[in-house]
Order: structure tokens, then C-alpha cells, then sequence
């Protein structure tokens, strides 16, 4: 049986009014260039994973982290190789006790019986929206990201081939979606949001909405965070 205390995102809040959409936007990176389409590619992504950069990842953890001890944790961000490449992410149950229907990547706590945490990230891509690895090839993965609840997650990218059938766990997954990842690696969305009257300790996060079809898709905070470090891997 899975293991509960899936990761959490970094939006964390004690009140449940909270809404990360009216939080005032105090920046938007047009100035910053977009990750051409030709990088985007899965021959670019593989080379670039082979023989990576020289970089720093821009974030590396929440401001504000809770005082739990800390949990080895993994997430998957599946690049899904259509004719325009997208990002498979989902929307957490609207039943779950805490960040229901929040934007997410498939993942979670590292178990034991994990061979290492690319596994993880594979066992839980398959446990919540029954994606086989059949159809991932691994790259590689990013720096370590802490969010709020103390989970130290590593993404795992990976390329996925088209043809799966999701399945999604009910308890956990109120629904899967894709996102172009030609809109996540352009900064001219990458929105900074920052909480007002916090001082010079305000809780800050980006966004990325993404409108699709009649959704808006809002990738936010610990989610946000990660696909940011992505974007500074591929532009460096």
C-alpha cells in the first residue's frame, strides 16, 4: 500500500481562504530570453543532459520552512515528445485534506524499498496517474528543491513517448493536463508574486498560468519554483 504524505507544494498556508491568484504580481521577466525551440528538442535535451552546463539553480528553497523533520523526496516532470514538446502535470484531488486542487508534478516521499530516487519518481508517476515507465526515459535530474513542509525533492526530468493511458488515483489526482513547455521556458510568463504588508520577509513565489482552453492552468509556488530552475539549466 502507498505510504501517505505525498510532497507538498511550497503554498503552504495555516488559512484555507488563502488564493495565490490575488496576490499582487510585482514583476514579469519579458526582459529575459526564451529557451529556443531548437533546445527544446529531444536530441537537445539529451545532449544538454549528457554534457551539462556550468550553472547555479535561482532557487533552492522556501523562505520559510516548517520546523518537521526534513523528508527525502522525488518528483517526475515528464516532457512528453509531441510535435510541439508539453509538460504532463496535475491537479492534486479537491477531497485531499491539505493543497486540494493545487498544480503539481507526480510525486513523493522517498520509501525504502526505493532503488534510488529516479525510482521514486517513476513508482509515484505510475501510483497516481498510472503513467509506465515504458514510456520515460530518465535525463537526468536538478538540484534539490526544500519546500515549506521541509520535503528536499528532487525533479526528475524525463522525456515520455506518446501513446500512454493515464489512470488516475482518485484520492490523490483530480486531473492530468499538459502544458506547452515552450510557454513554462519563456520568462515573459514568469510571474513574481509577493504577499503585501510582510516587510522585507514577505513570502514570495513565482507563476506561470497557462490558459487552456477554459482553465487556467495556475502552476504555482514549489512547482513553479523547480520548472524556474529548469528554465536557468537550458539557458545557461
Amino acid at each position: 500500500m502507498k505510504p501517505a504524505a505525498p510532497v507538498e507544494p511550497i503554498n503552504a498556508v495555516s488559512h484555507t481562504s488563502f488564493d495565490p491568484r490575488e496576490v499582487p504580481v510585482i514583476g514579469i521577466d519579458r526582459h529575459l530570453p526564451a529557451v529556443a525551440p531548437s533546445e527544446l528538442t529531444a536530441t537537445a535535451l539529451r545532449a544538454r543532459f549528457a554534457s551539462p552546463p556550468v550553472w547555479m539553480p535561482e532557487l533552492r528553497r522556501d523562505a520559510r520552512t516548517s520546523d518537521r523533520a526534513p523528508a527525502q523526496a522525488a518528483v517526475l516532470v515528464p516532457i512528453v515528445q509531441r510535435a510541439e514538446p508539453t509538460v504532463l502535470l496535475t491537479e492534486r484531488a479537491t477531497k485531499m485534506s491539505t493543497h486540494s486542487g493545487q498544480v503539481a508534478f507526480p510525486g513523493g516521499r522517498v520509501d525504502p524499498e526505493d532503488a534510488n530516487i529516479a525510482a521514486a519518481a517513476l513508482r509515484e508517476a505510475w501510483e497516481e496517474v498510472g503513467l509506465s515507465a515504458d514510456f520515460i526515459e530518465v535525463l537526468g535530474s536538478l538540484p534539490t528543491y526544500t519546500t515549506v513542509t521541509s520535503f528536499i525533492v528532487t525533479p526528475i526530468i524525463a522525456l515520455v513517448q506518446p501513446g500512454f493511458r493515464l489512470k488516475l488515483s482518485p484520492t490523490e489526482v483530480a486531473d492530468a493536463f499538459e502544458v506547452p513547455l515552450s510557454h513554462l521556458m519563456d520568462p515573459a510568463n514568469h510571474r513574481h508574486h509577493a504577499m503585501v504588508g510582510e516587510g522585507l520577509n514577505a513570502r514570495q513565489w513565482f507563476s506561470m498560468p497557462y490558459q487552456d482552453g477554459p482553465h487556467e492552468r495556475f502552476v504555482w509556488g514549489a512547482t513553479a519554483a523547480m520548472l524556474r530552475n529548469l528554465y536557468r539549466f537550458l539557458s545557461a
